[in-house]
């Protein structure tokens, strides 16, 4: 085995079960059974070096459109970057796993639907050795968009389990590996990993959850210590330290899902209606929330589809939400006015969320200086309105202006750089 192979070899059972692209030059190499399955899924020429090890590759600068092609068909994917100069090294080029991307932990556009979230799930069926007797009976269930930092757990019955997954269609479900049989899915539309049980032990899994937030009890935030869905939550975390090297500082609350606050639409009812799907080929268009959307930003088209899967249960909400909605179509300038500034908004969740790991781009710090000020604009148009929701926007506007001068400061538009 060559010194380079070796490489290969430590950097692969580092990530075992992940297809790993290997840095050489200028391509991403794969080899043995991860080539075959590349040269499968992405059409590559499967070739051999030295006549033993199978290899398939592509330039490295198609990695986005690759990739994309191996996350949806449901493979995992870590990427060994060369982490130093060829020109400098003494010897064998270092090379690092940079990257680890799964189907749910994605954060570039590129590889993103705009108008839908991305959420990464997790299961956890307690045993009844670790659970409390009122709530043995119940499954803890968490979700994140990776993307937007929104973090969510509940319990569940196993009867509601497999409405509710259909109803956040993750992208990715995480299941301790002694549970993975128990979970019966006719073709799921999602990737099932199966994790090491140690994750979904409940003190661990608390205790990350404790450290990530900064707190001793997750009692303020809504839950009781013991229910199911905080380890499901504390696997959610481990996990994503795991995968993506980077910082998770935009995840900062875990907000309680309140069945009882939103009707449970099941499966075949989703299904039926045609809520966000149609039922001869699974097309977005001609569902009904295609006919509904009207947004003019990727933010709003996610949050209407999140509204239209998980309708208000209760009165009060109901009538919150109407009220708000009917002042908005009585007043058709305000209306004009609102659409206009946010047409010319940016992605601000997914902005952030990039920010925030670390990989946003200059291109991307421009994008939220230029949406941030917007905002004043927005402010102005929802001051002193009648309906609750809009003044509870309008006092929750933060205008972030040091933000907003820091950034004019730093960033310099490129072709004014030339001019100069």
């Amino acid at each position: 085995m060559t010194p380079m192979m070796q490489q290969y070899r430590e950097a692969k059972d580092r990530h075992p079960g992940m297809l790993l692209l290997f840095r050489m030059g200028d391509f991403y190499e794969l080899f043995d059974s991860d080539a075959e399955t590349a040269a499968r899924v992405l059409g590559l020429t499967l070739t051999s070096r030295d006549k033993s090890v199978a290899m398939a590759g592509f330039p490295h600068h198609s990695l986005e459109p690759y990739l994309r092609k191996l996350l949806q068909a449901g493979h995992r994917v870590a990427i060994c970057d060369q982490v130093e100069d060829p020109a400098l090294a003494k010897g064998l080029v270092r090379r690092e796993v940079t990257r680890v991307v799964t189907p749910g932990t994605l954060t570039e556009d590129e590889l993103l639907d705009p108008r839908q979230s991305n959420y990464l799930a997790a299961v956890h069926i307690p045993s009844s050795r670790t659970a409390v007797r009122r709530v043995q009976d119940l499954i803890g269930l968490a979700w994140v968009d990776l993307s937007t930092g929104h973090f969510q757990a509940t319990d569940v019955s196993m009867s509601q389990l497999k409405d509710e997954l259909g109803r956040l269609a993750p992208a990715e479900c995480l299941v301790a590996e002694s549970d993975i049989g128990r979970f019966h899915f006719d073709e799921p539309s999602f990737t099932l990993t199966s994790r090491p049980d140690w994750n979904f032990d409940p003190p661990s899994a608390q205790s990350i959850l404790h450290e990530h937030f900064s707190v001793s009890t997750l009692t303020g935030f809504g839950f009781e210590d013991s229910q199911p869905c905080l380890v499901s939550a504390g696997a959610l975390l481990t996990y994503l330290r795991e995968t993506l090297k980077a910082g998770l500082t935009h995840i900062g609350r875990l907000h309680l899902y309140r069945q009882s606050s939103h009707l449970l639409v099941d499966e075949v009812t989703r299904r039926s209606l045609e809520l966000t799907h149609t039922i001869r080929d699974g097309s977005r268009d001609g569902s009904l929330l295609s006919a509904l959307d009207r947004s003019v930003t990727a933010m709003g088209a996610r949050l209407l589809q999140e509204w239209l899967l998980t309708p208000l249960a209760e009165l009060p909400a109901i009538e919150s939400r109407l009220e708000a909605v009917a002042e908005l179509a009585e007043d058709h300038a305000l209306r004009r006015d609102l659409r206009d500034a946010l047409r010319d908004s940016f992605d601000l969740q997914r902005l952030t969320s990039r920010a925030s790991t670390g990989r946003a781009s200059p291109r991307d710090l421009a994008a939220i200086g230029a949406t941030l000020r917007l905002l004043p604009r927005v402010k102005a148009k929802v001051t002193a309105r009648r309906a609750s929701l809009l003044c509870e926007l309008e006092a929750r506007l933060e205008l972030c202006p040091d933000l907003r001068q820091m950034l004019e400061a730093a960033l310099v538009d490129s072709r004014r750089g030339q001019e100069r």
